[in-house]
């Protein structure tokens, strides 16, 4: 039975069950007993493995087909009524002619199944920030994960009223057929449409699609701002705590910042870090003239493998109790999860992420090396009181970063907010030797939005630069590289909770409480700004010279990389004034 009177939801609902054409229609209203229900279910059809539920309370794990474990983005489209709308940066079709093939695609294709309806909220529930969505799927693991990651069931409808304004999605396995498999946003309809999927990245509506795709339409129509960045209270000894946001790239250390523990100089002196959102930040002006950002997310759907006590133990604590595993190690001997990197004990009766017996000494992986967690953020050991505040939380920072061997220093600060655009714009990692392809490309990746923006990305950075001409207390903007190699490629930094120390003189910074050298990138510490204290044998003021300092020539070399992407909007014309004049002036400072 419908769990609302909402006229523009039900028709909506109605039309889909006519496409589909399933046996039953389930709606969720977020019960624990209709949750149980769903739970039981699925363990009993072999979707999802009931593991120890005394050393794993309320945990599950479940294994994707093996030609579906992660997103796909050559298969992820942005469906505008122009192409110039998506931009050179995004996958695009017409809507017709993409509306016409997914209708092709889910023309009966949930008979014999049941459809399930999930009334969600991104962000709390009957707050100025959220945003309410109906996901539609067939799947009771997509149910289950998006009960951990969004606010789900019949509060978020009563909240939403007569409201017709909301997201509308529609997953179906279908037959998890990797040639027909569509990921689709059409931003001027508030919609989105995933199919032949059943992988969290793809099928968790509330996550990237709308969370960021079309968040980051709406929120350039409506003036906010959807980010794809991590939200990090620092508390000092007095107990004042300021925020900062922060975007990177995969694989540059993202989920341990947003968990960070502090070193020990600092926690004997009582500083404390909190965590608000690890992912996303959806950021509104303040009646205050400041930015304030809430996390839209409920929970954290986070990458297994190399998750440790010593790499991120707030995280791994978060998977205690009432989390689903997704295409890890089962280890049969006591029912619970192994993966790479979590310890260095193996179990020896095992399955692997494939459902295959498992032997650790032929060389092969156990879990799929982009295998995960969903785990409720409540359950963090630093989650911030302020994660269930509907007003969010004041930003002071906003703080970019990559992985770069040598051209960006430790950290810097930019001149002002249209040079911090252009800092974000410019956003680079380079690829390693896990990543595919050669060593040491550059891959840029403007605010860590590349695959995420749902419009063309030369109009969100002439969003950003709109919003810092509305934004009476702007956030200062910074860049952090911690990843710079020595001659012998090892890391300078520590990194990890050292991370800290830097972070603490960009807070200084933000609240103009220290000075700063002006170079030709942007501001820098003096060295002696930096607190070594405990970490002097690994690094010396010497070596933080270094990490501090500016190569020019590599910066000239940059410079010539960021033409080349930047002439990627060439052909829509879309990219700023701002962004060239910029370019154009740090080339100048480079060369004088």
């Amino acid at each position: 039975m419908a769990l609302t009177k909402n006229k523009a939801i039900l028709d909506w609902v109605n039309d889909q069950i006519a496409l589909c054409q399933p046996d039953n229609v389930v709606w969720i209203d977020g019960s624990e007993e209709q949750i149980e229900d769903l739970r039981k279910e699925s363990v009993e059809s072999g979707e999802m493995f009931k593991l120890n539920q005394e050393l794993l309370p309320g945990c599950y794990l479940h294994r994707t087909a093996v030609n579906d474990v992660a997103r796909v983005e050559h298969r992820t489209f942005i469906c505008t009524p122009t192409r110039k709308e998506a931009g050179p940066t995004n996958n695009w079709m017409e809507p017709s002619e993409m509306r016409a093939k997914l209708n092709a695609l889910y023309d009966g294709c949930m008979k014999g199944r049941t459809m399930y309806v999930i009334p969600f909220s991104m962000g709390v529930v009957g707050s100025d920030f959220s945003k309410v969505g109906i996901e539609l799927t067939d799947s009771i693991y997509v149910v289950l994960n998006m009960i951990i990651m969004t606010r789900v069931g019949k509060d978020v409808l009563d909240a939403h009223g007569d409201n017709p304004q909301f997201t509308k999605g529609l997953h179906a396995k279908a037959d998890i057929d990797e040639e027909n498999r569509y990921i689709v946003h059409f931003p001027q309809d508030n919609e989105i449409n995933s199919v032949n999927s059943g992988y969290g990245g793809n099928v968790l509506l509330g996550k990237k699609c709308l969370a960021l795709r079309i968040a980051s339409y709406l929120g350039k129509n409506e003036g906010w701002m959807a980010e794809h960045m991590l939200i990090l209270g620092i508390e000092n000894p007095e107990g004042e705590v300021r925020y900062l946001a922060a975007a990177f790239p995969s694989a540059c250390g993202k989920t341990n910042l947003a968990m960070l523990i502090p070193p020990k100089e600092y926690l004997d002196k009582g500083w404390k870090v909190w965590c608000v959102g690890d992912d996303i930040a959806w950021l509104r002006i303040g009646a205050d003239g400041r930015l304030w950002a809430v996390n839209p997310e409920n929970g954290f759907f986070g990458v297994a493998p190399g998750t440790n006590v010593k790499s991120n133990y707030n995280a791994l604590m978060s998977t205690k109790a009432n989390t689903i595993f997704t295409n890890v190690v089962h280890n049969l001997d006591n029912n619970t999860v192994w993966w790479e990197g979590l310890d260095k004990n193996p179990p020896t009766n095992a399955v692997n992420w494939k459902g295959e017996k498992w032997d650790h000494t032929d060389g092969s992986k156990g879990a799929h090396p982009n295998s995960r967690f969903t785990a409720p953020a409540i359950q963090c050991p630093v989650i911030s009181p302020e994660f269930e505040s509907p007003k969010g939380v004041p930003i002071s920072a906003f703080v970019f970063g990559g992985r770069r061997a040598k051209t960006a220093p430790l950290v810097y600060e930019s001149f002002d907010w249209e040079h911090g655009v252009f800092v974000g714009s410019i956003m680079a990692s380079e690829t390693t030797a896990a990543a595919a392809g050669q060593v040491g490309v550059v891959r840029r990746d403007p605010m860590a939005m590349l695959p995420f923006c749902g419009y063309n990305m030369g109009a969100y950075f002439n969003h950003w630069l709109d919003m810092g001409n509305r934004i009476p207390n702007r956030p200062k903007i910074f860049n952090v590289n911690w990843f710079r190699l020595d001659d012998e490629g090892h890391f300078i930094w520590p990194g990890f909770g050292d991370n800290m120390r830097v972070l603490h003189w960009i807070m200084k910074r933000a609240f103009d409480e220290v000075d700063a050298v002006e170079t030709e990138i942007g501001y820098m510490p003096y060295p002696e700004d930096i607190n070594l204290n405990g970490i002097e044998d690994e690094v010396s003021e010497e070596v933080l010279k270094d990490l501090l300092s500016v190569d020019k020539k590599m910066w000239m070399e940059d410079i010539e990389s960021i033409r080349e992407f930047y002439s990627k909007f060439d052909e829509f014309g879309t990219l700023p004034k701002e962004m060239s004049d910029q370019l154009n002036a740090l080339e100048e400072r480079l060369k004088n």
